[in-house]
């Protein structure tokens, strides 16, 4: 069985590229029984969402800068 470290992990990779078949598989059986990581995954996904609206502060400086 995946650790929760090893499935934070993964969440976090999920992000940025496509897991593979098995890494998929492993992390939602993880995520079937481990509340945690549920919520982390959440979270994961909200910030991830939050960044992608938000452009990054040096690529737009305020007005008169």
């Amino acid at each position: 069985m995946m650790m929760c470290k090893e499935a934070t992990r993964l969440m976090s990779f999920r992000q940025d590229r496509r897991l593979t078949f098995r890494e998929k598989v492993s992390l939602r059986l993880h995520l079937s029984m481990c509340g945690a990581c549920r919520e982390c995954d959440r979270q994961f996904t909200l910030l991830h969402e939050a960044g992608k609206r938000y452009p990054a502060a040096h690529d737009h400086p305020p007005e008169g800068h």
